[in-house]
């Protein structure tokens, strides 16, 4: 051991902070960084808004190291922020692993190659990485993701260590079990200049039979209220407008703090920040939704009148076999009171599709409630099965064909729903607040991206969450406009700003 890793702080995030210093002296020293020359990298994140704040907050922590972002693979440094809460972003990230790793041997082979997040939190996905893909240098899981900087200190030593021995072996692998402590006042790169994440707990205590998230993610840690606060007051300073609270389950927020605090009360005291104009936030979990919490989104301007409330399933059987804790009354009667208390708000949600066991019936009754509800939109899922989880020993899993047929008759209906609800603002004025410039609209039509003169398609979003297309100046990007909807097309509108 060096005596640079010998003189390291002991408490976070000084020790971080102390790595990151020693890092850029490695890659000075060695002339990676030299006469305005810099290292590249490049992050490919998967999964929940959670992966990608924390993904911001490694771009942060590599440019303050002294690299500079690249929008492609063929960087010095590659990282890959994986998920694995379904099947497909698992098999997406072998695909991604496989192309940087040809182009490491072919193109550049002393490309760093990082893979961390939710998937290297199971212990098979760790071992397959390491017997099939040799070439990865870092793996880390969630729970010391803080650490990269003090990783990649390693990884550099050992590369020089390589060099007077050859037959050296340089991955850093360092996956812990447990979560030991929440670390945040690191380098964040944020990727809007007007919104941002801000992470207020982390991990699950639900246990739902079909999620893997708590055993990737550990048991609840809420951070402390004033910590909160401070980073949403700088964060404003700044120039952020609107941020997003986030949480597995956020309604569960001041679990386990010595301070009289939830939910709610925390966001009545980020309400009282002048200047902050729009608070969202996600997930919250329907067992947990109090009505002090429907009573300050009642009350405060701030809060966004929207609500993603996961459903998962409407059938009361399938419910209990999920685990989630409530009935297909219950959820529908919590409905009844959001809507009594805010007349306007926007009720979004996630289904799953083919959960094992799952009957016509059931199904039908997942139908039910989506229209009853009516769903201003809706995350619609078809069951993957993970290893791991309670569900994945169920026996009776639903055929593929039968699910696909489900699937599509689901989306039907949260389509109809979703139109029936969102036609009812046409030709009135609302606040939007800009975001970027306009894309192609959720129904594959293209949205005009060239306007006549300096104005092009511009894409905001509303307080309910809903996207508008209008057309403006690209200067109004950041800021709040009033557009009259002038049209509805299922999940967006198209508009005229007044």
């Amino acid at each position: 051991m060096n005596d640079v890793i010998l003189n390291a702080p002991v408490n976070e995030p000084e020790r971080q902070l102390y790595f990151i210093d020693e890092c850029r002296k490695i890659l000075i020293e060695d002339g990676i960084i030299k006469d305005g020359k810099a290292p590249t990298y490049h992050i490919t994140t998967f999964g929940c808004q959670m992966n990608f704040r924390d993904s911001e907050k490694f771009a942060g922590i590599l440019e303050k190291i002294g690299y500079i972002s690249v929008e492609d693979e063929k960087a010095d440094f590659v990282l890959y922020n994986t998920c694995t809460v379904r099947e497909n972003a698992s098999t997406r990230v072998y695909g991604r692993i496989g192309y940087v790793g040809k182009i490491k041997k072919e193109q550049n082979p002393s490309m760093i190659i990082g893979i961390c997040g939710c998937m290297m939190q199971e212990p098979d996905e760790v071992a397959k990485m390491r017997k099939s893909y040799s070439f990865i240098d870092i793996i880390f899981g969630t729970h010391n993701s803080y650490m990269i900087a003090e990783l990649l200190y390693t990884l550099l030593l050992n590369r020089r260590a390589k060099a007077k021995k050859p037959t050296l072996k340089t991955a850093v692998v360092d996956v812990r079990k447990d979560p030991c402590c929440i670390v945040e006042d690191l380098p964040v790169k944020y990727d809007s200049g007007f919104k941002a994440g801000v992470n207020i707990m982390y991990g699950c205590d639900k246990f739902c039979t079909f999620c893997i998230v708590p055993y990737v993610r550990g048991r609840e840690r809420s951070r402390k209220s004033c910590d909160i606060v401070r980073e949403v007051e700088q964060l404003v300073a700044s120039g952020i407008k609107e941020v997003m609270l986030l949480g597995q389950n956020v309604n569960s927020y001041g679990k386990g703090l010595d301070e009289d605090i939830s939910f709610a009360k925390l966001l009545d005291k980020l309400s009282d920040i002048s200047g902050l104009k729009r608070i969202r936030f996600m997930t919250p979990h329907p067992v947990d939704l109090s009505d002090e919490l429907i009573d300050v989104m009642k009350r405060r301007k701030t809060v966004c009148k929207h609500m993603h409330l996961p459903l998962q399933s409407g059938s009361t059987k399938l419910l209990k076999r999920m685990n989630r804790h409530y009935t297909k009354e219950e959820y529908l009667k919590l409905v009844d009171k959001i809507k009594s208390a805010i007349p306007d708000i926007a009720i979004t949600t996630d289904i799953i599709v083919g959960f094992p066991g799952e009957t016509e019936e059931d199904f039908e009754e997942t139908l039910d409630v989506c229209k009853k509800v009516s769903y201003d939109s809706a995350f619609t899922f078809i069951y993957s099965k993970r290893t791991g989880t309670p569900a994945a020993k169920f026996e009776d899993q639903i055929p593929e064909d039968t699910v696909k047929e489900r699937f599509n008759r689901l989306l039907n209906v949260v389509s109809e729903c979703s139109s029936a609800n969102a036609s009812r603002l046409i030709g009135t004025v609302r606040e939007v607040l800009v975001e970027t410039l306009g894309h192609p609209g959720n129904d594959g039509e293209e949205v005009q991206t060239q306007g006549i003169g300096d104005e092009v398609m511009l894409t905001g979003r509303l307080d309910n969450n809903l996207l508008v297309h209008f057309m403006g100046t690209p200067d109004l990007i950041g800021e709040f406009v009033n557009v009259k909807l002038e049209e509805c097309k299922d999940f967006y509108y198209m508009g005229k700003r007044i």
